[in-house]
């Protein structure tokens, strides 16, 4: 198993949420570490989003903690978790299509002490593709540069660890393989990266640990070489 013992940037104990009567996350447990990509599967429906909007105090968990470096988040406000250092992409990006890409990302700023790293200069060295697209709308970008301004504009609030629901969905091959290497690079400058993918390879270039999520419980964890040599979980859990 996972080393649990240090290292430790999140933490969530026995989470029920429920959306109504209906209830999706059903006691799950988990840790993420620092500085690591912890990949988090399931089918559709699993309650992989359940999850991050759980985190994010945007569909507060009934029951169960959560944890960010020790400190319990549970109660608080999306925007108040965030300025504790948790990054947001969601599925849907939701960036602002009538605002220009460079508003886009000066309206996520947020520096703190000792987390001052992400700025216009830092993001578009990452993303040199954006600069060159700094004065165009939200709705005036492809699907791929969409993408990549949604993760931009979270590096903006300086996160220490990044949620990202679905990064590559939708994408051409090519265009997932650029995300992927931003994944890489980021999760390199230290930023602890919870990944729901549903292209289970593309997982293979960026992840450390497995969860996989079935009908709100986790069934397995494991690391990326236990992972990669089961084929009978992929395709009992993932389909694959």
């Amino acid at each position: 198993m996972i080393d649990n013992t240090d290292g430790e940037i999140m933490k969530l104990e026995n989470i029920h949420t429920f959306y109504g009567k209906s209830h999706i996350i059903q006691g799950i447990s988990l840790i993420i570490k620092k500085k690591k990509c912890i990949s988090y599967l399931g089918r559709n429906g699993a309650g992989k989003t359940t999850t991050m909007r759980s985190i994010m105090g945007l569909n507060p968990p009934r029951e169960g903690k959560i944890f960010l470096n020790g400190r319990g988040i549970n109660g608080k406000k999306p925007f108040e978790i965030s300025r504790w250092g948790v990054g947001y992409v969601p599925e849907d990006r939701r960036i602002f299509g009538t605002l220009s890409l460079i508003e886009n990302l000066n309206i996520a700023i947020q520096r703190r002490a000792g987390r001052d790293k992400w700025n216009i200069d830092t993001v578009f060295d990452v993303f040199p593709s954006l600069a060159e697209r700094r004065n165009h709308k939200g709705n005036e970008l492809s699907g791929g540069e969409q993408q990549m301004l949604a993760i931009a504009r979270a590096l903006m609030g300086n996160p220490e660890i990044l949620l990202l629901d679905e990064p590559t969905q939708g994408l051409a091959p090519v265009i997932t393989g650029v995300v992927l290497e931003i994944i890489q690079r980021i999760k390199k400058e230290g930023i602890t990266i919870f990944l729901v993918e549903q292209n289970v390879e593309a997982t293979y270039q960026v992840t450390d640990w497995y969860y996989i999520l079935q009908q709100g419980l986790i069934v397995y964890q494991g690391s990326i070489e236990e992972f990669r040599s089961n084929q009978e979980l992929k395709e009992r859990y993932l389909g694959v």
